[in-house]
């Protein structure tokens, strides 16, 4: 059996979630990336509910698809700023298998840039 993209990823997200758990203190930021959106949602695990979220649909609307590294730092900014309106300061970051570079790196360097900690 073939090893795909699909599988190893997720097989990468099994590992980190056995480590990376969200409190209600610190909770968890999740990003999930496609080719043509990309999305992050701070999850409270102990209660198994999402807190805050953003996408690159609010900021560009249904029309346009397709992300930059831009839209998803500003997406990331969008994230923390709705994040410290509801009191949220520290996370703990979930690239949910997906690798720290590129638009997943700018997500979260525009998250730490909006006041979110992790």
């Amino acid at each position: 059996m073939a090893v795909t993209k699909e599988s190893r990823r997720l097989r990468i997200k099994n590992h980190i979630r056995n480590k990376v758990s969200g409190t209600a203190d610190q909770p968890r930021l999740s990003v999930f990336r496609s080719n043509a959106r990309i999305y992050a949602q701070i999850i409270d695990d102990e209660k198994g509910h999402t807190l805050v979220s953003a996408s690159s649909v609010e900021i560009t609307g249904n029309d346009k698809k397709g992300v930059n590294v831009e839209l998803a730092k500003q997406v990331g900014q969008a994230l923390a700023e709705k994040a410290t309106t509801s009191g949220i300061s520290k996370v703990v970051f979930d690239r949910n298998g997906y690798l720290y570079h590129g638009k997943v790196k700018a997500l979260a360097d525009g998250a730490r840039e909006g006041g979110l900690k992790f």
